[in-house]
């Protein structure tokens, strides 16, 4: 059998694997698909990594991620996405959803087009897997960094020329769910197989748990953004955390929720059911100053994002700092925290099949780790898309 440079056997020092933590353990690759997993090593004739000083870990499936490095999915710029996958791939993620802002109709469709055309690609880092619409079809009470002046109803031939302008790569569209247009569009984005997600919103959590029944699958970024939960009202948050079965996403900087909170929601969903994102800006991984957020003005002072008015405006985080703190500020085992930045977002996204875990039949999209979940090599489909320079030439 001929084997391909996506090939390999590679020892670390322990192994997330889907069954659990394995330590002082190998993984056998064959042209880009896990083949192995053992305390042994395998017997291909391919090339040995030696990893045994580092966590092996599945790449981070970034659901909900706006830009980094000063670059946006907004962007006029067809390298954007591009830049924006290989910056990622550096922080562990192999796959994203670059994420929309509140922007004019005609910009709106102008981007569903340009991102369209670049989903379809082969990426050089982090695979786009999807559009994430997080924009327009939202209410003023809990705006967030959105142009309230540009929100529209949403309506089948609104979504409709969004999909079609796309050429089919909308994977995910962020609604309020006390809007009354709901009841006809949810269920009619379910059955085009686009994920609904609730979200800059005012809903009760009456009219959230309507919305779920509908069809909506998710909560953008828990908390934020949303009615939040009190225990004589608890509001679209309480539905989200009530309902076994509705994902929800969270922002695990411990700027957005207090970290009892992220133990709390952790808690209450399971790793199953919570799904780390970033919703990070262009600001990630830039120095603190002024960015622009779709058509807002936003100022970032000591990592931390905010509009005009004071409101948080996206993140400056990262998945794999989101994993860390998941473990030393909430308190949560560290097998749930990457299980909630992998396999969960790939389950909702029904790509669990393919990636999301380490388990013999899937893609090799792996990510050495040290400790302090710093990265030292990523890999996409077994091809080595990242590796830390220092490490590089220590080799």
């Amino acid at each position: 059998m001929e084997l391909h440079n996506n090939s390999f056997h590679l020892h670390a020092a322990e192994i997330f694997s889907e069954e659990g933590i394995i330590e002082d353990a190998w993984v056998e690759v064959a042209d880009g698909i896990i083949t192995k997993i053992s305390k042994e090593r395998g017997s291909l004739n391919v090339p040995v990594i030696d990893k045994s000083d580092y966590k092996l870990l599945p790449g981070f499936i970034d659901l909900h991620i706006h830009g980094c490095g000063d670059h946006d999915a907004m962007d006029d710029d067809p390298e954007a996405i591009n830049d924006m996958s290989s910056l990622l791939a550096a922080k562990g993620i192999t796959g994203f959803q670059p994420t929309t802002v509140t922007a004019s109709w005609q910009e709106n469709l102008a981007v569903m087009e340009r991102l369209g055309n670049e989903v379809r690609q082969q990426q050089p880092g982090a695979q786009a897997l999807g559009i994430y619409s997080e924009g327009i079809f939202f209410t003023e009470a809990h705006k967030g960094a959105h142009d309230s002046s540009l929100f529209l109803p949403p309506n089948k031939e609104r979504l409709q020329q969004m999909i079609d302008a796309s050429k089919g790569a909308l994977s995910t569209v962020a609604v309020a769910a006390e809007l009354p247009e709901c009841e006809e569009i949810i269920p009619w984005l379910c059955r085009q197989g686009i994920h609904v997600s609730v979200g800059h919103t005012n809903a009760t959590y009456e009219q959230t748990v309507h919305a779920i029944e509908l069809g909506a699958t998710a909560g953008v970024h828990i908390f934020n953004g949303m009615s939040g939960l009190h225990h004589r009202n608890p509001g679209c948050a309480g539905a989200i955390l009530s309902n076994s079965h509705v994902l929800a996403e969270m922002i695990a900087d411990g700027i957005h929720i207090h970290p009892a909170v992220l133990n709390i929601v952790a808690t209450v969903k399971g790793a199953e059911k919570t799904a780390l994102i970033s919703d990070c800006s262009r600001a990630g991984m830039m120095p603190d100053g002024k960015f622009m957020l779709g058509p807002l003005e936003i100022t970032v002072s000591n990592g931390i994002a905010r509009t005009e008015n004071g409101s948080l405006a996206g993140s400056t985080l990262s998945l794999n700092k989101a994993v860390h703190n998941m473990i030393h500020l909430a308190g949560i085992n560290p097998l749930d925290a990457v299980h909630m930045a992998s396999l969960s977002p790939a389950k909702h996204l029904g790509i669990d099949h393919k990636v999301g875990s380490i388990a013999v039949g899937k893609q090799a999209d792996l990510v050495a780790m040290a400790n302090d979940f710093s990265v030292d090599t990523t890999w996409v489909n077994g091809n080595k898309v990242y590796q830390n320079s220092d490490t590089a030439k220590a080799a």
